[in-house]
């Protein structure tokens, strides 16, 4: 497909990709694959280019400040991301880069894009999930809001190892379309624009709390 330099920079997608164990993963391989075909994307398998747990963290942030969309892809692991896309939020988003007066991601997209193992009916409150899938969404919109991005609406497909191959095909295609697409979604005028998320000086990292509350370090408390 031939498009301008302005077209392919004007979509520019970090996918940040986590799946412990990519060679056996019947969709999120083929979604990976599909990404990697697209102009303008920027695809990090973190398994294969960090398998020592360790990132080049200046390379990272440069990478997630070029893009205009940072794509989480991944299946869901026990109600969240895997181990190692959680490292890098932790160790890439730093305070005063990400958030804490940092703006380096002010303004960007954020889109989650997950697979889980589970029937849609058991993220149901008579389901063996006990709640929808809803639940387990806000620590991703929250990142977001904290960065100063705006949260996109999730594209989930659930019960990953029953779907059909019709139904796992058409889950591709539609991803693909997404990105090739991007930012020219129709449901991106209802998107609200994120939250402001001010962290008060005496959470942050050698900010001094009154009180027992003691200091925090960056997002977690010590």
């Amino acid at each position: 497909m031939d498009e301008s330099i302005e077209e392919t920079a004007r979509r520019a997608i970090y996918v940040l990709a986590a799946h412990p164990n990519l060679r056996e993963s019947r969709i999120n391989r083929q979604l990976h694959a599909a990404a990697l075909e697209i102009p303008g994307v920027d695809l990090n398998d973190l398994y294969a280019s960090s398998p020592d747990y360790d990132f080049d963290v200046p390379r990272e942030q440069a990478r997630a400040e070029a893009a205009q969309l940072l794509v989480l892809l991944h299946p869901i692991q026990w109600y969240s991301m895997p181990a190692l896309m959680k490292l890098w939020l932790d160790d890439v988003l730093a305070y005063g880069w990400a958030y804490g007066g940092g703006t380096a991601l002010k303004g960007k997209d954020l889109w989650l894009v997950a697979t889980t193992g589970g029937s849609q009916a058991s993220y149901h409150p008579q389901g063996y999930n006990r709640y929808f899938f809803d639940a387990f969404v806000p620590p991703y919109e929250q990142t977001a809001a904290l960065c100063g991005m705006r949260f996109l609406p999730p594209m989930l497909m659930h019960g990953a190892r029953s779907a059909s191959g019709d139904d796992v095909a058409l889950h591709v295609a539609t991803f693909r379309a997404r990105l090739l697409t991007y930012p020219e979604w129709p449901e991106m005028a209802e998107v609200l624009d994120c939250p402001t998320c001010e962290v008060p000086a005496f959470d942050r990292p050698g900010g001094k709390a009154s009180g027992a509350a003691g200091q925090r370090q960056g997002m977690q408390d010590t």
